[in-house]
C-alpha cells in the first residue's frame, strides 16, 4: 500500500519533466526599434524570448480576448520571455514603439 502513495505523486512529477522538456523556445531580438522577423510559428505551450539589442527601451504586449500579456519594462539588455499557452494568431508590439509588430502563429 505505501508504494502506491508514492507511485502516482512520482508519475505526476515525471510527466510534468516531460512536459516542461517537451515546449519549445525561441529568441526573437529587438534593435533597431523593430523585431528581427515579422513572423514567428511555434507550438502551443512554447516560449518567445524578447532579447533587446537596441540602445532604447522596450515593453512588450499581446492583447487578445483569452490571452494578454503586459510586461514591464525592458531595458537593453534584458530578456522577456513570453510563454504561449492557446492556439492562434497573436500580435506582439512595444507600447514604447507602436510600429514595432511580431505576428505569432500558435498551432
Amino acid at each position: 500500500m505505501q508504494v502506491r502513495r508514492f507511485l502516482l505523486p512520482a508519475v505526476l512529477l515525471i510527466a510534468g519533466s516531460l512536459t516542461a522538456i517537451a515546449a519549445g523556445m525561441t529568441t526573437v531580438t529587438q534593435q533597431g526599434r523593430k523585431f528581427s522577423v515579422s513572423d514567428r510559428h511555434i507550438s502551443r505551450g512554447d516560449t518567445v524570448r524578447f532579447k533587446n539589442e537596441d540602445k532604447f527601451v522596450h515593453q512588450i504586449y499581446v492583447e487578445l480576448p483569452g490571452f494578454t500579456y503586459e510586461s514591464d519594462e525592458q531595458p537593453p539588455g534584458e530578456n522577456i520571455d513570453v510563454t504561449f499557452p492557446k492556439s492562434g494568431l497573436f500580435e506582439v508590439r512595444c507600447h514604447i514603439h507602436p510600429k514595432m509588430l511580431l505576428r505569432v502563429d500558435v498551432h
